[in-house]
């Protein structure tokens, strides 16, 4: 499995300087682009939840669009999203969350997560952790168990983890500087 992760670790792209400057992006087109690579980073993470009973998979917008349709289908679960307000055509609950400079707000249909379905919130990567944190709370608002947050990578310098307190966290790969 150390082989497999340091070959996963190997095809994320650094991009410095974007979306700013001082900014080092992790670009993981490279690992989707890779057909195998991905499936083995999918089912990496999916047999985590081997034997649990996971409900629902939700995509966080945009790259937690690919990872955790890919989840889902692995888990064959259910799978939902939460998108950036205004882009959602059904009711919505929506949730607000701090940004370095601002705030900003998530949105999910008001009938995706079903009362006492065991979710997983899944995502490309946590950085501060503000968006699965905020993500968390619409799960819960709409009668949801959040089982675990699932991430390709963690940027461990951020600290994000410990906003998605107590909520359980799992990322496949750490970064512990940028």
């Amino acid at each position: 499995m150390n082989g497999d992760i340091a070959v996963i670790r190997e095809a994320i792209r650094d991009i410095p300087n974007f979306p700013k400057p001082g900014i080092t992006f992790k670009d993981i087109t490279p690992l989707l682009a890779n057909g195998p690579l991905f499936g083995k980073t999918i089912d990496l993470i999916g047999n985590r939840y081997e034997g649990e009973k996971i409900d629902i998979v939700l995509g966080i917008e945009s790259r937690g669009f690919i990872v955790g349709a890919a989840l889902a289908y692995k888990l064959k679960a259910g799978f939902s999203v939460v998108r950036k307000p205004g882009k959602l055509p059904y009711e919505t609950h929506s949730e607000s969350y701090d940004l370095e400079y601002g705030r900003d707000s998530l949105e999910i249909h008001i009938d995706a997560i079903p009362r006492h379905a065991r979710v997983i919130i899944a995502d490309d990567l946590i950085a501060t952790g503000g968006t699965a944190a905020a993500t968390a709370a619409l799960v819960t608002r709409l009668g949801g168990t959040v089982v675990e947050c699932a991430f390709i990578i963690e940027l461990g310098f951020l600290n994000g983890r410990q906003k998605l307190q107590p909520y359980k966290v799992y990322s496949l790969l750490q970064f512990d500087s940028e």
